[in-house]
């Protein structure tokens, strides 16, 4: 995070996960719960992600992410514009197009600062324990919650939104 608000000059905003919330999810369900099941390790996402992603949103009139179609399933049809009901603001997914390929060579091209751990084989990064390495040929999100099927790999910060565009929704907030 040094490297990027160096590079683009960024005052970098930091939201952690309540720390007596994730002490009541471990003290309830257990220091590994996520591994159990879906509905846990959604818990733990929610309490260790979602929650601190609702803060930082918290009175914003929109948010912009790097989504891409074809990262997984659960994002292949990805709208460029959204309207993020959970969060009541305009979602913007200016990438959504984009392969894995063309983010690479965009790297490449503007010397973009990346996560040491891309060059391990972590195409795809979340938290450390629900976080490996890929085999080469593997999908891209091979290695997030590696124990679940592909169509469970969401941690909660990407629920589907209703996919219309601002301008669909400004329209509907006038009438």
């Amino acid at each position: 995070m040094d490297r990027v608000r160096d590079r683009y000059r960024l005052a970098i905003e930091i939201y952690s996960p309540d720390a007596q919330a994730v002490e009541a999810f471990v003290r309830t369900h257990g220091v590994n719960a996520f591994y159990r099941s879906v509905e846990l390790r959604q818990r733990c996402c929610a309490v260790r992600k979602s929650a601190p992603l609702a803060r930082a949103l918290a009175g914003r009139d929109a948010w912009i992410t790097g989504l891409r179609r074809a990262q997984s399933v659960t994002r292949r049809d990805l709208s460029v514009e959204e309207f993020d009901a959970e969060h009541g603001l305009a979602k913007f997914n200016p990438m959504a197009d984009w392969s894995e390929d063309d983010v690479w060579s965009y790297i490449r091209r503007h010397d973009v600062p990346t996560n040491a751990l891309h060059a391990l084989g972590y195409p795809s990064i979340g938290c450390a324990p629900c976080t490996r390495a890929i085999e080469l040929g593997e999908d891209i999100r091979a290695g997030r919650w590696w124990w679940e099927r592909p169509e469970h790999k969401e941690c909660g910060l990407h629920r589907r939104p209703i996919a219309i565009t601002v301008r669909e929704e400004r329209i509907g907030a006038a009438s």
